[in-house]
């Protein structure tokens, strides 16, 4: 059956830096390729968005704006009914960008030369934060079974004890596509209480958790697990929306929110882009059955990509992800190294992000973006064939 998310939006000249700027980030002459690399999808906003953003243009005044009892109320309300979390409203400040809010947080509770652990294979972003602020990341790589990664918690206790102070933990987890479980996160949680480890959770991904899979969110756990806990939301990843720049960072510790608010005023960081906020306010209060529709299209995808590497690319392992639409693909058995992946990928056109990008432990991976239209999908997963044949 053909949907909404069938269509092909031609994203060039768009300013799009997954579609445009192939040849200046990665080098790439860009006729022909397809991006498979950034994490946004290929789909517009839902429509009630597009609509709000019309009017809101219409009016034609963009004067300074600030966050209404409406945006609170929808972030509220989302929290409530999506996921069964009872969210105060002063727990609420508001960034922009979660990278630009893990940054501030990072310098905030730490001194330089202090480090922060990460699980590996992990987001680049976040090494680059912290080494750019004179930290230095302790990596707490995941373990991998038959394409299956948990958490090693005996190695993550030992960063602890040699005196890690803060803990950016990604759930659900890019790249791999994990959806922590409720005990997987007690477990880290416990143990950062125990070695008074702040852990900054980054849940961007949450909402995009796939239908038979769970998302535990770290403002479920217990209050008294709650007091060195951050975590960092926004509506972008969820709605197509990554270039408004606005997200929200839940912080019940009340001292550290007070901190955390004057130091975004001290960067002049107290005023907030209208059109993010409309965007992100009519997205919550109006697109959850859109969401579940996408959810359903993604989801799809992953099962076509699945069943294809199965039946045409045995030589490829995918674990389909919990959540999200980036697949994390084994191809060691290729016994290419990534410079050889990568130069045949790209020779057959299509560009994945390279495994290495997300430490050692990503050599012989790549990740694909699988938020495109079906067409979008065959035409690389045919192109892939032909790379790796």
């Amino acid at each position: 059956m053909t949907t909404h998310f069938d269509q092909v939006n031609d994203r060039h000249n768009s300013g799009s830096l997954k579609w445009d700027f192939m040849e200046q980030k990665l080098g790439l002459h860009e006729d022909g390729l397809l991006p498979m690399w950034v994490s946004d999808y290929d789909f517009k906003a839902p429509p009630a968005v597009l609509e709000a953003l019309n009017t809101r243009i219409e009016h034609g005044i963009f004067g300074y704006a600030e966050r209404n009892n409406e945006y609170y109320q929808a972030i509220i309300s989302w929290y409530k009914t999506r996921h069964n979390i009872t969210l105060p409203q002063s727990w609420i400040t508001t960034v922009h960008g979660v990278l630009p809010g893990l940054s501030i947080v990072i310098q905030m509770l730490t001194n330089i030369g202090d480090g922060v652990v990460m699980q590996t294979p992990g987001y680049g972003s976040f090494r680059k934060i912290t080494e750019l602020n004179d930290r230095h990341i302790i990596e707490n790589p995941l373990l991998e079974n038959n394409g299956y990664y948990t958490m090693d918690l005996d190695h993550l206790e030992s960063c602890f004890s040699a005196g890690a102070k803060v803990m950016i933990l990604c759930n659900p987890h890019n790249p791999v596509g994990r959806a922590w479980s409720e005990g997987e996160m007690l477990a880290v949680a416990e143990l950062c209480k125990k070695y008074n480890v702040w852990l900054l959770n980054d849940e961007i991904w949450g909402d995009l958790t796939m239908p038979n899979h769970c998302y535990f969110s770290a403002l479920s756990l217990p209050n008294e697990l709650q007091q060195q806990l951050v975590v960092a939301t926004a509506a972008s990843k969820t709605f197509g929306l990554s270039s408004m720049r606005i997200s929200n960072f839940m912080i019940p510790n009340e001292a550290l929110r007070s901190q955390f608010t004057r130091r975004l005023d001290s960067h002049g960081m107290d005023v907030y882009n209208s059109m993010a906020m409309c965007a992100a306010t009519t997205a919550y209060q109006t697109s959850a059955q859109w969401l579940d529709e996408l959810k359903s299209y993604l989801q799809s995808n992953i099962e076509y990509l699945d069943t294809f590497i199965a039946t045409q690319l045995p030589m490829l392992k995918l674990q389909q992800p919990e959540a999200g639409y980036l697949a994390w693909v084994d191809c060691r058995q290729l016994g290419l190294d990534d410079k050889q992946l990568e130069k045949q990928m790209v020779s057959a056109g299509i560009v994945p992000s390279m495994g290495i990008a997300f430490g050692e432990d990503g050599k012989g991976f790549i990740r694909l973006n699988l938020g495109c239209p079906r067409s979008t999908l065959i035409e690389a997963c045919q192109r892939m064939k032909q790379a790796l044949s």
